[in-house]
């Protein structure tokens, strides 16, 4: 088969030998032509889809897809699948353990003191005492609840569709989650249904002193609401990875505000050597007539 690899974020030089070395039977190429076959993409160059025709398979080399789902050009009626990466999900639940547990032992609250030269304990508390809620519980969501739990936290998760976690109690109703969660982990995909979810009145409905971490999507964030919670103390902190702007502009009030931690876009990347395996699988299910795993549903947008 005729694949091409078509990015401007993913290296084609750690990719292609990968590739080439799983798939020796096949033809690989960075330039677009109509007879590719199948089409692994990432933030793809413009103009990529409108010179490859109808492929049997278009497979993104990242978890999210709203940007390819954006985009006018995607040829519509080709199956389009995400790489559910094994590496990536692991890194993304490191970020999530390190945020709440910055918050739940109150190291930001000790770099501030730090920096004012404050000798001052603030009272310990035991991660059964924190109720973390996540939004989201697909492959992220379920294993960042599978290592929290094993930290001794409270977990409960919500979701779009029922869900049954061991040691989560899971809500379609996120009014309902929010009540008594302390900390909201946005996980989400970004789709009409989600952007803004995290926005004043959500955090109104979440205990007083807790902290926001959005790791998902910019979009998902009513920027301005945030900072009116965090002034208020309805919130302690936000832990901020992802902006609707990237690069987050230098001037840009979230960068200097004391109850903010900003990251550029970094908690959880493909790691191409545990993503492998799930491209592999799904070229060589589209070899043998079956379908590809991992599928988008672009009714629901991921």
């Amino acid at each position: 088969m005729k694949i091409l690899f078509a990015s401007n974020a993913e290296k084609p030089e750690i990719w292609l030998p990968l590739l080439k070395d799983a798939l020796p039977q096949d033809e690989f190429v960075v330039v677009p032509a109509k007879d590719v076959d199948v089409a692994l993409v990432a933030m793809p160059p413009a103009g990529t889809f409108q010179k490859i025709g109808r492929p049997r398979l278009i497979q993104s080399l990242w978890m999210g897809v709203d940007k390819l789902l954006a985009d006018p050009t995607l040829p519509r009626g080709v199956p389009l699948a995400r790489t559910v990466d094994p590496g990536m999900v692991a890194a993304m639940s490191e970020m999530v353990l390190a945020y709440v547990l910055d918050w739940h032992r109150h190291l930001y609250r000790y770099r501030l003191q730090q920096r004012a030269s404050t000798w001052r304990r603030v009272e310990q508390r035991m991660a059964a005492d924190r109720t973390i809620g996540l939004l989201g519980l697909g492959a992220l969501g379920t294993d960042a609840a599978r290592k929290l739990t094993a930290l001794g936290f409270h977990v409960a998760g919500w979701s779009r569709r029922p869900k049954n976690v061991p040691g989560v109690e899971c809500f379609t109703d996120l009014a309902a989650m929010l009540r008594d969660a302390d900390v909201a982990v946005c996980l989400l995909p970004l789709t009409r249904d989600t952007q803004g979810i995290l926005n004043g009145k959500t955090f109104a409905m979440m205990k007083r002193g807790g902290c926001v971490i959005n790791l998902a999507r910019g979009a998902h964030l009513v920027a301005k609401d945030l900072l009116a919670a965090l002034d208020s103390g309805a919130l302690a902190h936000a832990y901020l990875d992802v902006f609707e702007r990237e690069p987050l502009p230098a001037n840009d009030p979230l960068w200097q505000h004391p109850a903010v931690t900003v990251t550029p876009h970094m908690a959880a990347l493909t790691e191409p050597r545990t993503a492998l395996p799930k491209v592999v699988a799904n070229i060589e299910r589209v070899r043998r007539g079956e379908a590809p795993q991992d599928l988008v549903d672009f009714d629901a947008g991921y």
